[in-house]
C-alpha cells in the first residue's frame, strides 16, 4: 500500500474512534493527526507535481482527500512568493505540515459572543518550515493570517475536520473586528 493511503486510512482511524459523534476531541484529533502528518512527511512522502503548482494572483486549495461521510478533508495549499491570506478562520479542527517553502503564520484571539466588536488582538506568530507540522486550528482557536516567505512557493499539506471546501467560515477585518462569511472552494490541478 502507498504511504498516501497507508495515511488516509490511519486519519480515517483518528476520527472515527476519537469522541462519539455528539462529544469529539478535537485536541485528541489534532494531537494524533499531527504525529501521522510528521510521520509522512519525515517518511519522503513526495507530492504529485499538479498539486504544487502555484498561481501568480492567489494561494490554490487542491483536494487531496475528502472523506465520503465530510468529516474530515486533506489538501495541498499552495501560496507563490509573497502571497498571503486574509485574517480568517476554519470552523474547524486543523493541522498542517509544511511540505516546501516557509509559511509566516500570525495568529488572533478568536473573539466571542461577549467580546465587543473592534480591533482583533494579536496572539504572537511563527515560522513554518519543511517537515514542521502544526495544529493550525481548533473551533475554540482558530484566527489567523498566512503568508509565503523565503525565496520559492510555501506547500502545505492541510487536514482538516469536515470538508474545508465547502465550509462556511469567517473572514475578519483585523483593524474593525469587522465579519464577512465566506467559502473557500476547491481548486482543480
Amino acid at each position: 500500500m502507498n504511504r498516501l493511503q497507508t495515511f488516509i486510512d490511519n486519519v480515517a482511524l483518528v476520527v472515527r474512534s476519537t469522541g462519539d459523534e455528539h462529544e469529539i476531541d478535537e485536541h485528541e484529533i489534532t494531537a494524533r493527526v499531527g504525529e501521522l502528518l510528521s510521520a509522512l512527511l519525515a517518511e519522503g512522502y513526495r507530492l504529485p507535481p499538479e498539486l504544487t503548482r502555484a498561481s501568480s494572483t492567489r494561494h490554490l486549495t487542491y483536494p487531496m482527500h475528502i472523506a465520503p461521510d465530510e468529516s474530515w478533508s486533506m489538501a495541498s495549499v499552495v501560496w507563490d512568493l509573497g502571497q498571503r491570506t486574509n485574517v480568517h478562520s476554519h470552523e474547524t479542527w486543523g493541522v498542517v505540515g509544511i511540505y516546501a517553502g516557509v509559511e509566516h503564520e500570525i495568529r488572533y484571539l478568536k473573539p466571542t459572543s461577549s467580546t465587543p466588536s473592534g480591533p482583533l488582538t494579536p496572539a504572537g506568530g511563527a515560522r513554518w518550515t519543511p517537515g514542521q507540522v502544526t495544529v493550525c486550528c481548533t473551533t475554540d482557536d482558530d484566527v489567523h493570517a498566512v503568508a509565503a516567505v523565503g525565496g520559492e512557493p510555501t506547500i502545505g499539506i492541510h487536514v482538516y475536520g469536515g470538508n474545508i471546501g465547502t465550509t462556511k467560515r469567517r473572514e475578519y477585518d483585523p483593524e474593525t473586528g469587522e465579519v464577512r462569511w465566506f467559502v473557500s472552494g476547491w481548486d482543480k490541478p
